[in-house]
């Protein structure tokens, strides 16, 4: 059996979900809110409980997105000239041969995932926070929905690509976030600037 490597510590992994399931139940029930679809309306019991449940599932996302940072802002904010080339040969995903480029411990993919969420779940928290506060506002509830609702479209566009490039695209990754690690040969392959920092 291949030797396995830790990648992601126990506070990693509980932070990991407790942001995707926030970000779940807050896209379900802001995506009600929008269409104004009855079925999810129902499912958190009535119009006024979802506002309830929104608005505090919103603040678990915030704490949740803020303690993220220390787990992988230094990571993802950290490019040289082998995510220039990760991004030339599309991560290797359009070529049944691809040269990837080593990574660290998060490919060049990974890096823009983390940001566009930072970014713009930082507006869509911000905004929230306004549209809740400050309802009498029209001039702040205007803008703070349209940006709101921008980073709803962006958020809901990055997450879909992001759970499929961590199951189908990509085996073996969904299991970091599970058991918080991977196969020594696994990491080497996809990681290998990584792997020689932590295991020289």
């Amino acid at each position: 059996m291949s030797e396995m490597v830790r990648k992601a510590s126990i506070f990693e992994i509980f932070n990991h979900w407790v942001l995707a399931i926030s970000c779940i139940l807050l896209a379900l029930s802001g995506y009600g809110f929008l269409f104004k679809i009855e079925l999810i309306i129902n499912l958190f019991g009535g119009a006024n409980m979802m506002k309830e449940i929104h608005n505090y599932i919103g603040i678990v996302f915030a704490i949740s997105l803020f303690l993220s940072i220390f787990n992988w802002l230094k990571d993802a904010l950290s490019f040289d000239k082998d995510d220039i080339n990760w991004i030339a040969c599309a991560g290797g995903y359009l070529s049944k041969n691809p040269k990837v480029p080593p990574m660290g411990k998060l490919n060049t993919g990974q890096k823009f995932f983390y940001i566009a969420i930072l970014v713009f779940g930082t507006a869509i928290t911000v905004t929230g926070f306004i549209l809740w506060l400050f309802p009498e506002n029209k001039t702040y509830i205007l803008w703070s929905h349209l940006i709101h609702n921008i980073s709803f479209v962006v958020i809901m566009i990055a997450v879909p690509v992001h759970i499929y490039l961590a199951t189908v695209a990509n085996p073996g990754t969904f299991r970091i976030m599970v058991y918080g690690t991977v196969p020594y040969k696994w990491a080497e392959k996809r990681h290998s600037k990584w792997i020689r920092e932590v295991q020289p």
